[in-house]
Formats: structure tokens, sequence, C-alpha cells
């Protein structure tokens, strides 16, 4: 049985989700997404789906160490964050991108694909810990404005 032909319908429910949500979603909220214009669907068919899909090549998988699998519709190859706070995935631009990783295949080993995440603060935990740590200036903001 050819499984690249069943579930077509599903899996372009399911691909579309992904590409709609830029926030690197897991795969219970592409679940959530799909069922709210879709509510027969099930979560295995959801789930079976995304892995066809991430196999395939269509989407990537970003597997988050110490927490669930994120999905990322961008082709092209580039870097991913993790907040360490919030869990959120970012995209990261880094100047030359992957062709910094060119020529690391050698004789003993071949690479094939490169996954890298990167774990830090995204944006606004960054900003939440920027405040807490200069009380005082918030403060200050607070009395200008008021």
């Amino acid at each position: 049985m050819n499984t690249n032909k069943r579930n077509t319908i599903q899996r372009s429910l399911v691909l579309d989700a992904v590409r709609s949500m830029h926030n690197h979603p897991t795969s219970a909220e592409v679940y959530e997404c799909v069922r709210e214009h879709h509510p027969s669907i099930s979560r295995a068919t959801v789930y079976r789906n995304l892995a066809v899909l991430s196999e395939s090549g269509e989407i990537k998988r970003v597997k988050v160490p110490g927490g669930a699998d994120h999905y990322d519709y961008r082709e092209d190859p580039h870097f991913h964050g993790v907040c360490r706070e919030c869990g959120a995935v970012c995209d990261i631009e880094i100047p030359g991108g992957v062709s910094a990783f060119e020529g690391l295949s050698s004789r003993s080993f071949q690479v094939e694909e490169c996954s890298v995440v990167f774990t830090g603060l995204c944006e606004a935990c960054a900003a939440k810990h920027a405040d807490a740590a200069n009380p005082s200036a918030v403060a200050g903001n607070s009395a200008k404005q008021g």
C-alpha cells in the first residue's frame, strides 16, 4: 500500500496548519488548529501526518531536548533557538548560515544533515529579566508615563 497517497486531504490540512502558524507549533498545537475547522479529525491522524510530512521533508521536526518536538514550515537550512524559560522556539539567523559547516565531511564520516538548537532567552523573556534586574528603571518609566 502506498502511504504517500493515503489521507491526502488530512495531510493537506495538517500541512496548511503548520504553514499558517508561524510559531513553530507542537503537535498538540497543530491538532488544535486543525480541529477548529475540522472537529472530526483525530489526534492520531494529525500526529501520523506530521510524522509523514517531516519524513518526506515537507516540514521540519525541531527536536527540543527535554520538551515536545516542534514543527517548522521553512524548508531552507537554518538554526533554531529554544527559550529556557517559556519554551518558545524561534528561528536564528547567523551570518554565513549553514555554509559555516561545509567541508565537515571526511573519509570517516559523511555529513548528511545538521540540526543545531541553541538554548537561551527569547526576546520577551530577556526583557522580563532585564526589567527584574533593574526595577528602578521600570518604576521610573511608570512614574514618567503617569
